[in-house]
């Protein structure tokens, strides 16, 4: 596709907006003072020639053109002259009618949608690629970490193992001030919305949703496989407690909220699942702190890589959509289009059910004769190997705390079913994975 006149003029590469919020102010404002350069990155300048929004006269965080301000983004989407569309609406619907249109129309799309792709990824793939357009979407995980475009194209002749991240910000945050501070979870919650860094409603973080659909988009790229995010075990970090925070620390590990995607079954499918987990404190991702966000990917050839920085906010955001925004403007010029999906190894998703890990149990017990004789038969009962274990109080106040050597999650969700239920056990008050502890 070239962008000449026809005069010998290059013309500008025109780009239609959806959304203007946080993220979409910050992109107009990186394109208006880094105009010169873009330009001469992309080899013609970049123009917006049209914002949907809900609200035109809603105060925003940059000054914008009331002229290119819209209500009707379906509307927008149709113009002949748009090139490039840029979505930072977010959600599920109407997104997806918008970027289907904008494919099918022959735009390309750059989102920072990670709900929709984690769910109808697939068929904007599909769309993109009969309409011989580009669909990028660097900016749907860890904000402006270079993450997935070193996924699908630095580490395309590589066979990667195992990615093992934290990918949402308020949760890391929350468990930050959890571990350096003592707070309980509801303290730490509190700070985090009075810094802005969780939402009126938290659910979609706390409850392990936000993460789920990173970890869905992630192994995609990293197994060539299509998924979704229902395919993604999920918890959140709600039941994480002050006592699970304490003997994390007294074990060397820190708590975080992970996720973990990994080939298994012998390689021949994948593990994908999001949990709060202990982690050895010499672990590089133990180390990342508050809002941050990081990935470690285990690969064949390239081994241990880490991604790091800031995974969300106006300005990280949009720096990762422009760089895809440049990406997409090179390719039109030159008549082309990126990588698209890559899903020829169709792996299946594994149940949780077999995967492996250890775990800590926090148990309150009665402190009577024969108690802990029980509970070590329960875990023996499912072929789960106690490590170690360690009492602490007398009388109704005395707890268990087991750490286990490495076991399926069905036969420790059995072990916890009969240990509720045993003489002596008045609570499992506690059961937290533990992730990278030699056994």
């Amino acid at each position: 596709m070239t962008v000449d006149d026809g005069r010998g003029t290059v013309r500008p590469m025109r780009i239609a907006m959806l959304g203007c919020g946080v993220v979409g102010s910050e992109v107009v404002r990186l394109l208006r003072v880094h105009a010169e350069d873009l330009a001469a990155r992309v080899g013609a300048p970049l123009e917006i020639v049209g914002i949907a929004v809900r609200d035109p006269d809603r105060v925003r965080g940059v000054e914008v053109d009331r002229a290119v301000l819209t209500t009707d983004p379906e509307a927008l989407i149709s113009r002949d002259d748009v090139d490039i569309v840029i979505e930072v609406v977010g959600g599920v619907e109407p997104a997806r009618g918008w970027l289907l249109s904008a494919l099918r129309s022959g735009k390309s799309v750059v989102s920072a949608n990670k709900a929709l792709l984690a769910t109808h990824g697939s068929m904007l793939h599909d769309a993109a690629a009969v309409a011989g357009v580009d669909l990028y979407y660097e900016a749907a995980v860890a904000g402006a970490i270079p993450l997935l475009r070193p996924l699908r194209e630095s580490l395309a002749g590589d066979r990667i193992h195992r990615v093992l991240g934290i990918v949402n910000g308020t949760t890391n945050y929350i468990l930050t001030r959890m571990d350096e501070t003592g707070a309980s979870f509801a303290e730490a919650l509190a700070e985090a919305g009075e810094l802005g860094y969780a939402e009126a409603d938290p659910s979609a973080d706390i409850d392990g949703y936000d993460a789920a659909a990173k970890a869905a988009i992630i192994a995609q790229l990293a197994f060539h496989t299509r998924v979704t995010i229902d395919d993604v075990y999920r918890e959140g970090i709600g039941e994480v407690t002050a006592a699970d925070i304490a003997s994390a620390r007294e074990l060397g590990c820190t708590v975080k909220a992970l996720v973990i995607a990994e080939r298994a079954g012998h390689g021949q499918g994948i593990s994908l699942r999001v949990h709060p987990a202990m982690i050895p404190r010499s672990h590089p991702l133990a180390g990342v702190r508050e809002a941050f966000n990081a990935v470690f990917v285990e690969a064949e050839a390239a081994g241990q890589l880490m991604f790091y920085g800031r995974g969300a906010g106006g300005a990280p955001t949009a720096s990762a959509v422009l760089g895809d925004v440049v990406a997409v403007a090179r390719n039109r010029i030159a008549g082309r289009h990126g990588p698209g999906e890559s899903a020829y190894a169709a792996l299946p998703i594994l149940p949780m059910g077999p995967t492996v890990t250890s775990y800590h149990v926090h148990l309150d017990v009665t402190d009577k004769a024969g108690v802990l004789a029980s509970v070590a038969g329960a875990f023996a009962r499912h072929d789960v190997s106690i490590r170690s274990v360690r009492q602490d109080g007398r009388g109704d106040d005395a707890s268990l705390v087991l750490v286990t050597h490495p076991a399926a999650d069905a036969a420790l969700s059995a072990t916890v079913g009969d240990l509720r239920v045993l003489d002596g056990v008045r609570a499992v008050s506690g059961v937290v994975r533990v992730e990278g502890v030699e056994s």
